[in-house]
């Protein structure tokens, strides 16, 4: 790896693709989708087979799409195939309580897109159909080779690119190799990259439920000392539930049966709905905080949950996935633009700079807002209290909370503006 290459060499190596992306979920797809329709030729390595990602089955699962996000959905061509199914997230309503109690302040958050020119916060998506609209967006790309069903076992890079050698023996070379494939990252370990991070002794429930009455596109969070409650719009009279308690808690109500369940949920939850029934499947996952060290290495970038798995109580996950998806795009673009090669360190640390500060940032923020507020410290309570009815007092703080909810802020790439 250390000898020298004759770059007359690298510039008439043949490889098999420009860039090759591990990883099939979302981010994979999206990444190599921007970076098809920008000129490259890209192979995507999905350990999943196709069909098994696939099902028009409503299974609960769906996202929080920030308004930049479905910029970017729309600058990659998917977005006209799901918009249908999406339900825009008109307000966002903030409150404080216990379960079974209600609010227990006068004082909350209200977000009303009116006051955003651009129009909704964000929107949410069943994920049925954003990720059948990626695979099938892919499918149809010429640029774009597809492997799934198999899993990488090692990587070597140097200065002619990098080589994958699959679990089947076969082997894949590109210039590039782009990590997508989620918190405990096999692009990042083999490559050396160590991960800081910690456990919050929190479980997400995550399902959704039918209710009486219409949501009206309005997302509610409803604090609680063991974790957030976040009730999400879907289309109709349907919303998703991401609810968070300790490990023990968590593990014990999904335990129970489907109406022991609800029996659970129903008291924190409220009646401000009407009835609420469980539609489709229940899932729980572990919440912990896990970033990599470092976001590249010898030509390798790591995307998405790969570079900075977080707390979902912002709804962030998926977005600042998609932002670091716009970023990476951008940068690999405009090395090539300039006849540089898009893989080098030099060009590489231009993407890491541009989301190290964000990702540093977003992080610091979900794991402080979560320690805030998960808890019953009445101090605490009171404090966070008074500070929201502070920023739902004030138009212009309000309307900066709105914009970063929609990811509105900060050096936005092109794909998001």
């Amino acid at each position: 790896m250390d000898n020298p290459v004759n770059p007359r060499i690298l510039k008439g190596m043949k490889h098999d693709s420009d860039i090759v992306i591990i990883g099939g979920g979302l981010n994979g797809p999206a990444q190599a989708l921007a970076l098809a329709n920008a000129g490259f030729t890209v192979t995507v390595i999905d350990a999943l087979a196709r069909s098994a990602q696939q099902s028009d089955n409503f299974d609960g699962r769906a996202y929080a799409l920030a308004l930049a996000s479905q910029r970017l959905l729309a600058g990659i061509g998917i977005w006209d195939q799901v918009a249908g199914n999406a339900q825009a997230m008109r307000d966002i309503k903030v409150t404080d309580g216990r379960a079974g109690e209600g609010p227990l302040s006068p004082f909350f958050l209200h977000f009303d897109h009116t006051e955003l020119e651009e129009g909704p916060m964000g929107y949410m998506l069943e994920d049925r159909y954003l990720r059948r609209a990626l695979s099938d967006a892919m499918q149809a790309s010429d640029r774009i080779t597809v492997l799934d069903g198999t899993t990488v076992v090692a990587q070597q890079a140097d200065a002619q690119g990098v080589t994958l050698t699959l679990d089947t023996g076969a082997c894949i070379t590109a210039k590039l190799l782009i990590g997508a494939d989620g918190r405990k990252s096999g692009t990042a370990e083999r490559a050396g990259i160590k991960r800081t991070g910690w456990d919050y002794g929190q479980t997400a429930l995550v399902c959704a439920i039918s209710h009486e009455k219409p949501n009206n596109g309005i997302a509610h969070q409803f604090f609680m000392p063991p974790g957030p409650l976040a009730i999400l719009p879907l289309p109709g009279n349907m919303s998703s539930i991401v609810w968070s308690e300790t490990h023990d808690n968590a593990a014990a109500i999904h335990a129970l049966s489907d109406e022991e369940y609800m029996q659970v949920l129903r008291p924190r939850f409220g009646n401000f709905l009407g009835r609420i029934e469980l539609a489709g499947k229940r899932f729980t996952y572990p919440l912990n905080l896990t970033l990599a060290d470092q976001i590249t290495g010898e030509r390798m970038a790591l995307i998405g949950d790969a570079a900075h798995g977080m707390h979902p109580i912002a709804g962030q996950g998926l977005n600042a996935g998609l932002r670091d998806i716009g970023a990476l795009t951008q940068v690999l673009v405009e090395a090539r633009q300039r006849g540089e090669d898009f893989a080098s360190e030099l060009v590489l640390d231009r993407y890491s700079e541009w989301r190290r500060f964000d990702t540093a940032s977003l992080a610091l923020t979900t794991d402080l807002t979560n320690k805030l507020f998960s808890n019953d410290n009445p101090l605490l309570r009171f404090a966070r209290d008074l500070g929201m009815g502070a920023v739902n007092a004030m138009p212009s703080l309000r309307r900066n909370f709105m914009r970063e909810a929609a990811g509105l802020t900060g050096d936005l790439p092109d794909l998001m503006r």
